[in-house]
């Protein structure tokens, strides 16, 4: 890995972890301002996906100080990047109380026109299906 594609993973595991810490203590707002105005963003608890920055606002903002999470791990976190994309896929285990959660990530990045690298696209998935099928 050359030390500039190291750089940007460094960078890019960051700007996840500083809006993951945010995020915990119920503030959505860290994802916002690493968000770009053209984000699009898939959750399983959503049917369909989020288009743009107002509706991902509204979204957090409807959740917002709901979130409370007491211990998390981000697992393996990989970056794969260009100069200017980047994809970030990790495995997040997040602890509140006595419920564990098990999520897949997929992240997006994408420099701007300042420079800064913003998210564009984010998919959540469960690890583990919530509820599996019946036999």
């Amino acid at each position: 890995m050359n030390a500039n594609i190291k750089d940007t993973s460094a960078v890019i595991i960051d700007l996840e972890r500083s809006a993951l810490e945010r995020w915990n203590q119920g503030d959505p707002d860290g994802f916002i301002e690493i968000s770009d105005p053209d984000v699009v963003y898939f959750d399983p608890f959503r049917e369909r996906r989020i288009n743009g920055m107002e509706e991902l606002q509204a979204l957090y903002d409807s959740i917002r100080g709901m979130v409370k999470v007491d211990t998390y791990e981000m697992i393996d976190p990989k970056v794969q990047a260009s100069e200017s994309m980047a994809v970030l896929t990790y495995n997040l285990v997040s602890e509140s109380g006595e419920r564990t959660s098990r999520w897949n990530c997929t992240e997006v990045f994408r420099v701007n026109g300042e420079g800064d690298w913003k998210l564009i696209q984010t998919h959540w998935s469960f690890t583990k299906p919530e509820f599996a099928p019946k036999s």
